[in-house]
């Protein structure tokens, strides 16, 4: 799934250049590159599909130019993770009704790619053998207010997976350290695994309306006709998310609780959670950045080595993020105001800042 548009990541991540096609981490590759490389490991090229906005087919096809365009799935307009899922559970299953689907953001980031892996086969042979909805959950180190939570029954009913029993969107504070301490939840990594029939059967049961528009629509996919016929779809199918569409409604969902060094990367705070830190805990993207007495900072720039110099002093606890075109300075404690601003910003100053 690579359609976002990344709007927490502002000033960097923009609409026409997401979060996922920027090398966010500074290692060489973007996170979609990323990601796609990750599952070269496991799968043949062939057999991954991605699914994006219209806008970005060519940003894919210039990072992955080894991806043929069939294996590109292109959404006229943004409607949620259920129209995502349904377009690309659809398409697969015309080649193969029999095939397994595992279901990924691009834009996440995971450090231990083996033990990740190994948790999709596991969920794979689990999917083979039931009708299920899997999912990977990963288990908390911190009450996080800005994951979803899953909440699993503590018997197995295989080695290591478990049903769920309730899924809870961004919960307060209060309600995560309650979540945290009782061992009976799990952050919601929006990492899926499913047959197509399964999967099928979940959207007939629960959305039925969006069920009908993308399976009639099959009979299309792979011709001169799909492009056309998927442009109709989501003119009429509605915006909802996989989560809240089904997840939270279907009673064949299990969960297999993950560690493999997970995080969504969704906010600057986030990226400076995993990055390596200096003795004052300030963490430094890009060139010519110099920090005095300044601790718990964030400073991330795309500025060129000799053209700017960055010159930090005496603060603590911020975020500042330069770009050619915008600066961004925010306490990180207010950082989930970031998306509010850009929006702002848009309003005011044009769509040349969004």
């Amino acid at each position: 799934m690579a359609g976002g548009v990344g709007s927490r990541f502002w000033p960097s991540s923009r609409i026409n250049h997401p979060k996922q096609f920027i090398d966010i981490l500074g290692v060489g590759k973007s996170l979609i590159q990323q990601t796609y490389e990750r599952f070269l490991k496991k799968f043949q090229a062939e057999n991954i599909y991605i699914v994006t906005n219209a806008a970005y087919v060519k940003l894919v096809q210039e990072q992955i130019p080894q991806i043929g365009i069939q294996q590109i799935l292109a959404e006229p307009v943004g409607k949620n993770t259920a129209a995502c899922v349904a377009y690309a559970c659809g398409k697969i299953s015309k080649i193969n009704e029999d095939a397994l689907c595992i279901i990924a953001p691009s834009d996440h980031l995971i450090l231990d790619e083996t033990a990740f892996l190994n948790k999709v086969e596991l969920a794979m042979t689990f999917a083979k053998q039931q009708n299920a909805l899997i999912t990977l959950g990963i288990k908390p180190s911190r009450p996080d207010t800005g994951y979803g939570y899953i909440q699993f029954v503590e018997e197995e009913v295989k080695p290591e997976v478990h049903l769920v029993k309730t899924f809870t969107e961004k919960p307060s504070l209060e309600l995560a350290k309650t979540f945290v301490d009782s061992g009976e939840f799990l952050w919601n990594a929006g990492i899926f695994v499913w047959s197509v029939e399964a999967i099928k059967n979940a959207f007939k049961e629960h959305l039925p309306e969006q069920f009908s528009l993308f399976d009639e629509a099959i009979a299309d996919y792979f011709t001169p006709n799909e492009a056309e016929t998927i442009r109709k779809i989501y003119e009429q199918t509605r915006s909802i998310s996989i989560d809240y569409g089904i997840m939270e409604k279907a009673e064949n969902v299990y969960v297999i609780p993950s560690e493999f060094g997970w995080s969504d990367l969704g906010t600057w705070t986030s990226l400076y959670e995993i990055s390596e830190k200096d003795e004052n805990g300030n963490v430094k993207k890009g060139k010519n950045i110099m920090l005095y007495n300044s601790q718990n900072c964030m400073v991330h720039t795309t500025a060129k080595p000799h053209h700017k110099i960055f010159v930090i002093n005496s603060v603590k606890d911020l975020i500042i993020v330069d770009t050619p075109d915008a600066l961004l300075i925010c306490d990180k404690s207010k950082e989930q105001e970031v998306k509010e601003i850009a929006t702002d910003v848009k309003i005011k100053l044009g769509e040349k800042y969004s």
